[in-house]
């Protein structure tokens, strides 16, 4: 039997390991063991999704909590130190691009034991961009390395890795969305506030703001907020609120105004199951999440990015992605013309097709029993 470590810390990790983790439990060869760092750590965040995507209670967790990027990342690492000399792991497993990512793989990584890398080959160019750290660094270390489009494994061997350290199997977070759509669908939180939701595109537009480059300085996170104001009086805007955004919007006194506008719904962070439903009905997304231009894409839904790049490329150039940056002209100026002409509509990228984990889990039976599975993809 194999001991493998799934490390997850925070929302993002969630939906990429819940079926990772429900597929990894049909094979008797495998002790898979859920490891949560505790990065996120509060319900809204964290407990929710376990909740909502049938996640089994951790294993571990290591309850680390918020501080400085060095602070948590320091802390991950020695916690997950300790644990990794107790219990002996064949494998670590780590998804996404979180400060628990990249501890996870460092630990490992001096210690020898294999990494394996879920949503690998990521790439913004943009390195003021923690993620943007935690990626490349994460992949150095890794020995296999899961990607989710083509472009991603280019990058990767642009990069120097090996090619057969490289595997293209999909993507694990839309495995999920595919899913749980249905459940979602039966979801009343639209009903609830006052929008329609009979399963077809309804007269609202969901906005998500978190990035630190968008909410930490006042000039840019005012500009999109004097944006918003426009966009509501023409659409009505649900606005689940980050912690993180809700702290920087008093701060800057800009607490107050968002609390005004008059068609701008003010959410605390929503669950999968609630959030998903949201998204699938809404005439457009704004947001600076990396996830949600790869939802958007699945479902259809018109996405302005806010931000200056994307590491997901593959959503501008197949889905329904558009850059619009923190120019307050620019994101009207788009918003406006989805409301008058209709947004992007784009394709579904090349393997999004709910298989991911199986391809994932077949591989990794492979690599280390030797046994030739009936087919990868």
């Amino acid at each position: 039997m194999k001991k493998i470590f799934n490390v997850v810390g925070a929302r993002p990790n969630f939906m990429k390991i819940a079926l990772l983790m429900e597929e990894l439990q049909k094979y008797p060869e495998f002790q898979s063991v859920l490891v949560h760092t505790g990065q996120h750590y509060d319900d809204k965040m964290s407990k929710i999704f376990f909740e909502d995507l049938d996640i089994p209670k951790p294993h571990v967790d290591l309850e680390i909590g918020s501080g400085s990027h060095a602070e948590q990342t320091a802390g991950i690492m020695a916690a997950f130190e300790k644990l990794c000399l107790t219990e002996k792991p064949d494998l670590v497993l780590v998804v996404g691009d979180v400060n628990s990512t990249l501890a996870c793989s460092v630990v490992a990584s001096k210690l020898c034991i294999p990494i394996a890398h879920v949503e690998a080959g990521l790439r913004s160019r943009d390195r003021t961009m923690p993620e943007e750290i935690n990626r490349i660094v994460t992949d150095a270390f890794s020995d296999l390395l899961f990607t989710t489009s083509k472009d991603a494994d280019e990058n990767l061997i642009a990069e120097g890795i090996p090619s057969d350290k490289i595997f293209f199997v999909s993507n694990a977070m839309i495995d999920t969305l595919l899913e749980h759509k249905e459940r979602a669908a039966k979801s009343d939180i639209a009903q609830k506030l006052g929008l329609s939701n009979d399963g077809t595109t309804s007269h609202y537009a969901l906005l998500t703001l978190h990035r630190p480059s968008n909410v930490d300085e006042p000039e840019t996170l005012t500009a999109i907020i004097d944006a918003i104001d426009e966009i509501q009086e023409r659409i009505p805007i649900v606005f689940p609120v980050h912690p993180r955004t809700d702290k920087q919007l008093q701060l800057f006194g800009l607490d107050r105004r968002v609390q005004q506008m008059r068609n701008l719904i003010l959410l605390k962070p929503q669950g999968y199951l609630d959030f998903l439903s949201l998204l699938s009905t809404a005439q457009m997304v704004l947001s600076d999440s990396g996830g949600l231009q790869e939802e958007s894409t699945v479902l259809g839904v018109p996405c302005l990015t806010l931000r200056e790049n994307t590491e997901r490329p593959v959503t501008v150039w197949e889905g329904t992605n558009t850059i619009v940056g923190s120019d307050k002209d620019r994101i009207i100026k788009t918003a406006f013309g989805i409301l008058e002409k209709g947004g992007k509509t784009g394709r579904l990228p090349e393997y999004w097709d709910g298989k991911a984990v199986e391809r994932i889990v077949k591989i990794l039976h492979h690599l280390f029993f030797h046994s030739v599975p009936d087919s990868i993809v």
